[in-house]
């Protein structure tokens, strides 16, 4: 196909694109150090609890965290976190809405009447939409900030790797086979738009008795480590299927979940 000059919609590595600086400028009043990106080839897979969980134990850590909420038609980072509440403005931009814990989040949910409101927008209004995410919110001095992307590798994912200077991105992934073949596109797509991959977190790994301990592999036998080796990456956790950390996910309660299923995880970020 011909080139139409818009690099904003391409993800080709060519010449004229890579001249471009395509980043939109962070919000004045912001600074943050280290921006994560959490991925994953295909939905249902825990992205957005991975998301949680590493801005928990972030946070745990003694680290200023935020989470942006990158996924404007599935936001589910302020049910994780019990936060209802919309955001309110000022003269400086949005201000996010802050965890229990002091997590700063902001979400398309946020913003809406009713959580439930369906957002039924076209790509560009949910790209611009992240856009603003980065620009117009005020997120004050952070250390991390994740950003908790759509499934698979459209339009908002390359927006992202586009607009946002990321440091890197974390993907997840479950054991299933098929799921090996989509975290190898995401991965793919990371080292086209020359963005670290960071390393690999498999959740529904297996689950353990309550009993005996033994390990039963649900979901079969995992592929992970084969995968992470082919691209020159690493597993950075395996998490168990876990019936209390759903649980606390479901009350909007992750920052109090007890597991430290992602500290060493988090240590190599």
């Amino acid at each position: 196909m011909g080139c139409n000059h818009d690099c904003s919609s391409c993800s080709s590595s060519c010449k004229e694109n890579n001249n471009e600086d395509l980043h939109e400028v962070l919000n004045q009043y912001s600074s943050v150090k280290k921006v994560i990106g959490v991925v994953s080839g295909k939905g249902g897979v825990g992205k957005s609890l991975v998301t949680s969980m590493l801005a928990v134990t972030m946070n745990r850590m003694g680290k200023s965290v935020a989470v942006l909420d990158a996924d404007i038609t599935g936001p589910s980072i302020p049910k994780a976190f019990g936060r209802t509440q919309r955001c309110m403005g000022s003269d400086e931009g949005i201000i996010p809405v802050e965890t229990e814990t002091g997590i700063k989040i902001m979400s398309i949910n946020l913003l809406l009447e009713n959580e439930t409101d369906p957002v039924v927008w076209r790509s560009p209004m949910i790209t611009g939409t992240v856009k603003q995410f980065w620009t117009d919110v005020v997120w004050g001095d952070v250390d991390y900030m994740f950003v908790d992307m759509p499934p698979g590798t459209g339009d908002v994912p390359l927006t992202v790797f586009q607009s946002i200077p990321l440091d890197g991105i974390v993907v997840v992934a479950s054991p299933q086979e098929l799921v090996g073949m989509i975290v190898e596109k995401a991965v793919k797509m990371a080292n086209m738009m020359d963005v670290p991959v960071l390393g690999i977190v498999e959740n529904m790994s297996y689950f353990a008795c309550p009993d005996c301990g033994k390990k039963f592999s649900v979901f079969g036998e995992s592929h992970v480590d084969e995968i992470a080796e082919k691209y020159g990456t690493k597993v950075l956790a395996k998490l168990p299927i876990d019936s209390e950390l759903a649980k606390s996910v479901d009350n909007g309660k992750v920052e109090f979940f007890e597991g430290n299923y992602l500290d060493e995880a988090a240590e190599k970020l």
